[in-house]
């Protein structure tokens, strides 16, 4: 059986309400850079070549300005400042701070009314305008992680017959290092959807993650994944 989805003028509004707050941001493919290639770096490589989001443009003043207009849209009351979280903080081995404050935006929807399809959407129209195309999904629970993941399945025709372009999405998994090494390196739009019992669980397997692994030629995943600079949908 073939699922068919239709636009719903709310979800419409909601992915209108994030892209307009960037109104100005000029539109940037994915941004190359030499992603750090481990301990092969002493050896006679081809440059490996990594994709990043670009930074964002706008003065916090602009986008502040975007914000209160999208709020007076909506009918709600609007802020005086931007809502930021700090990420980030000391590496362990190097000793550099490395903390940054990031923009933080919150949707309100409704249970039942299409969050997955709406930011899957989001995604498509963030890449469309501004060229974005690396975002990670953060959930509370194993079921909605694969929940999620079957979205990605179920809508692909569909949003790949819109937009003309596909998206490659994966599971994060501690021993499958080789998907965050694509995650980093492919051009295209790519999602890694994690839960957060992943970085809570005790033991080795969920601490990988923050590690210098031998496996992954002597880096850490979480900086390959940084570097990326990512959207996060939580």
């Amino acid at each position: 059986m073939k699922l068919q989805y239709k636009n719903q003028q709310f979800q419409l509004d909601a992915v209108e309400a994030i892209t307009s707050i960037f109104e100005g941001q000029p539109r940037q493919t994915s941004m190359s850079y030499m992603m750090d290639i481990g301990k092969e770096k002493n050896i006679t490589l081809d440059i490996v070549n990594g994709f990043k989001n670009a930074d964002i443009s706008l003065s916090d003043s602009d986008l502040l300005k975007n914000i209160q207009a999208t709020q007076k849209k909506n009918g709600i009351l609007t802020d005086n400042k931007l809502v930021k979280m700090s990420i980030g903080g000391k590496d362990k081995n190097t000793k550099i701070d490395n903390s940054k404050d990031c923009l933080t935006l919150t949707v309100e929807m409704e249970t039942g009314t299409g969050k997955t399809y709406t930011y899957i959407k989001t995604m498509l129209e963030l890449n469309k305008q501004y060229g974005w195309s690396k975002f990670i999904i953060v959930v509370p629970s194993i079921a909605i992680r694969e929940g999620i993941a079957k979205t990605f399945e179920s809508t692909s025709e569909h949003f790949k017959q819109a937009y003309g372009i596909g998206i490659r999405h994966f599971i994060y998994n501690s021993s499958q290092l080789d998907k965050i090494e694509a995650f980093a390196s492919d051009a295209g739009i790519n999602v890694m959807i994690v839960n957060t019992q992943a970085f809570n669980a005790r033991g080795a397997d969920a601490r990988r993650i923050d590690m210098i692994l031998d496996q992954f030629r002597g880096r850490r995943p979480i900086d390959v994944i940084a570097a990326t600079n990512p959207i996060m949908i939580i």
